[in-house]
C-alpha cells in the first residue's frame, strides 16, 4: 500500500484550462481541490440561506416533486438500499424543513428537540412510507437530478440549471449528470466510490471529505461486487466492528481529509472511496462524467481486461506473502548462525572455482561441497526428517547411507498439514529455501538427489506446501537467469533424475504453486470485490 501514501491531494487557487485539467490532473486520477471555484455562480448568492436563498429555491422549483432519502440510522445515511427508504415529496416541503431547522437553531442554539418536531411540514408526504423518528432530521436530498443525459424523465430540478455554470475546466467534457445535494441537519454519507469522475461544488455551508485510493479497498471491505450496493464499504461508520473487519483498524492510515467551504470544488476521480460529512443546511452540486478509460473501453475486451486485472491483484497478494529480502549467504548466516570460515560459498557458472571442478556435470558428493552449502544441506535435511515419520531418527547427514533407505513418509497426515501452509513464516522448509541464492540451491538439491534421494522425494512429493512450491519455482527462475542453457539442463536432469516418477515431482511442484495462486485469487476477491468463494451459496427453493 506504499503507493497509497504517495497520492497527495493538491489545492489550486487558480482554475486550470480544460487542457491543463485533462493532462495534468484528470489523467493522474488523484483528487484535487479548487478554492473559490464557483463564487461567480448566480447560485452562490441566490441560494445562500442567510440571504433569503431558501425563498428563491422555493419560488424557482418549489412545485417540483423530488425523491428524498430517509434512514433510521440518521445522521448517517448508508447507500445500501436495505438501510434507507426513498420517498417522493414536494421540494417546497423540504424547504419548509430547512426553514424550521433554521428557526429552531436560531432560537435554541441547538438541534431540534423531541417536543419541537415539525409535524405540519410533512402533511403532503405519505406518512406510512416515513420511517419512525424525527422526520425533518432524517431526511436528505441525495443526488437529485438537475440534468441527466441518459434519462431526461428522471430530471426533477431542471429549473435550477440557469443558476449554475459548468466549471470552465469541464467545458469539453460530455457530462453524464448534474445533481443537487442538500441536507437540513448534520449528515454523514457512508464510505463509497462512484463509477464516474466527479466534481463536487459546495454552494452553501461546508463539507468534510475523507478519501481513499482504490488500492486501499482491502481496508474498507467493499460490499460484494454482485450486490446492490457494491460500491459501498461494509463497515458501519458509527460503530465499526473490528472483530469482523480487522483490517479496518488501519484504514485511516491510507486516507486523506479535505475541508470544503462555500465556493470550493473537489475533483473525486472514479473509484476513489470517499465519505462526506455535511454541516447544518449544506447545499452542493456535483458534475459526473465518464473517464476516457471507461468511455473508450471496447466491450469485446472486457473479459480480457478482467483477467489481467485479477492476475495483477493476485501477483500483488503473492508478493506480499514473500517479502523482498537480500538472498544469499548473509541472509542465511543471520537466520541460522552458520559458522564463518572465509570459504567461497555456492557453486554455479558465476563461480570460477566451480567451473573448474565441473560439479554441475556429475553427481555431487558430500565431501565436494563447500562448507557453507554443506551446512545449508544439513539444515534442510534435518527439517525434512523432523517433519516425516523416520524409522531411525539417529541417522544424520554424515552417517545416512547414500540410498537414503532409512526414511519413510506418513503420506496422508503430512500432506494434509502442509497443504494448508500459505505463509512463509509458517513453513520452515520454505523459509530455508527462500534464503538460498541460485548457486546454493543447485548445490543443495543436487547433493540431496545423489546422497539422499528418498529425503528429496519426501520433500517434493509429501512436504512441499503451497508457499514452498511458490518459493521453489521462484528460485528455479533465479537459477535460469544466472546459468547457461547447458548448465541449466544438467541441473534439472540431476534434480529430476532422483525421482522414480519425474512427472509426479513436476506435478507436485506445479500443483502446490497453483494452490498458492488460488489462495491469492480468493484473497483478492475478498479484499477488492467483497466476495468469499469459500462460503457455500444459499439453496434456491
Amino acid at each position: 500500500m506504499e503507493e497509497s501514501l504517495q497520492l497527495q491531494i493538491q489545492r489550486f487557487e487558480k482554475l486550470p484550462s480544460p487542457t491543463e485539467f485533462a493532462s495534468q490532473i484528470e489523467s493522474k486520477n488523484v483528487p484535487a481541490v479548487f478554492n473559490g471555484c464557483i463564487k461567480d455562480w448566480k447560485a452562490f448568492v441566490k441560494w445562500n440561506p442567510a440571504n433569503g436563498g431558501l425563498d428563491h429555491l422555493q419560488e424557482r422549483v418549489g412545485s417540483s416533486t423530488v425523491e428524498a432519502m430517509l434512514s433510521k440510522t440518521a445522521p448517517v445515511f448508508y447507500g445500501d438500499i436495505r438501510s434507507h427508504e426513498r420517498v417522493q415529496l414536494p421540494f417546497s416541503t423540504f424547504i419548509d424543513f430547512c426553514k424550521q431547522s433554521m428557526r429552531n437553531t436560531d432560537s435554541s442554539g441547538g438541534s431540534l428537540l423531541q417536543s419541537e418536531r415539525h409535524h405540519d411540514a410533512v402533511t403532503d408526504v405519505d406518512q406510512e412510507s416515513m420511517l419512525s423518528g424525527d422526520v425533518p432530521q432524517q431526511i436528505y436530498l441525495a443526488q437529485v437530478p438537475i440534468m441527466n443525459s441518459e434519462d431526461r424523465e428522471r430530471v426533477q430540478l431542471e429549473g435550477l440549471r440557469e443558476d449554475i455554470q459548468t466549471p470552465t475546466f469541464l467545458e469539453t467534457k460530455e457530462l453524464a449528470s448534474i445533481n443537487l445535494w442538500m441536507n437540513n441537519a448534520q449528515s454523514r454519507s457512508s464510505t463509497h466510490y462512484d463509477p464516474h469522475h466527479n466534481v463536487l461544488c459546495v454552494v452553501a455551508g461546508s463539507k468534510q471529505v475523507v478519501l481513499w485510493p482504490p488500492s486501499a479497498s482491502p481496508f474498507l471491505y467493499p460490499m460484494p461486487v454482485y450486490g446492490e450496493a457494491s460500491n459501498h464499504s461494509s463497515i458501519a461508520l458509527e460503530n465499526p466492528d473490528f472483530s469482523l473487519y480487522p483490517r479496518a483498524k488501519c484504514s485511516m492510515d491510507y486516507s486523506q481529509k479535505v475541508i470544503l467551504h462555500a465556493g470550493d470544488a473537489l475533483f473525486i476521480p472514479e473509484g476513489w472511496f470517499h465519505q462526506v460529512d455535511s454541516d447544518d443546511l449544506t447545499i452542493a452540486v456535483n458534475f459526473w462524467w465518464r473517464s476516457n478509460i471507461m468511455s473508450n473501453m471496447l466491450e469485446h475486451m472486457d473479459a480480457y481486461y478482467l483477467r489481467r486485472i485479477l492476475r495483477r491483484l493476485m501477483d500483488k497478494e503473492m508478493n506480499q506473502v514473500l517479502p523482498k529480502a537480500s538472498h544469499g549467504t548473509e541472509k542465511l548466516k543471520s537466520t541460522y548462525e552458520l559458522p564463518s570460515n572465509g570459504a567461497d560459498h555456492g557453486c554455479c557458472d558465476l563461480n570460477p572455482a566451480c567451473k573448474k571442478q565441473g560439479l554441475l556435470g556429475k553427481d555431487l558428493k558430500l565431501h565436494e561441497l563447500e562448507p557453507f552449502s554443506l551446512q545449508a544441506l544439513h539444515e534442510l535435511v534435518s527439517v525434512v526428517h523432523d517433519r516425516v515419520n523416520i524409522t531411525d531418527q539417529s541417522q544424520c547427514i554424515q552417517s545416512t547411507p547414500p540410498n537414503d533407505s532409512k526414511v519413510s513418509v506418513k503420506h496422508e497426515c503430512d500432506k494434509t498439514l502442509t497443504s494448508k501452509l500459505f505463509f512463509l513464516e509458517d513453513d520452515p522448509v520454505a523459509k530455508i529455501i527462500w534464503t538460498f541464492d541460485p548457486s546454493t540451491l543447485q548445490n543443495v538439491l543436487l547433493a540431496m538427489a545423489h546422497n539422499f534421494p528418498r529425503t528429496l522425494e519426501a520433500l517434493m512429493l509429501h512436504l512441499l506446501s503451497p508457499v514452498g512450491a511458490e518459493v521453489l519455482t521462484r528460485k528455479f527462475d533465479e537459477v535460469d537467469q544466472h546459468t547457461t542453457e547447458d548448465d541449466r539442463n544438467k541441473f534439472y536432469q540431476g534434480f529430476y533424475g532422483a525421482f522414480d516418477d519425474q512427472f509426479a515431482a513436476m506435478d507436485a511442484i506445479l500443483n502446490g504453486k497453483e494452490l498458492f495462486a488460488l489462495q491469492a485469487f480468493k484473497d483478492s476477491l475478498d479484499k477488492f470485490l467483497g466476495v468469499n468463494i469459500d462460503v457455500p451459496k444459499p439453496s434456491i427453493r
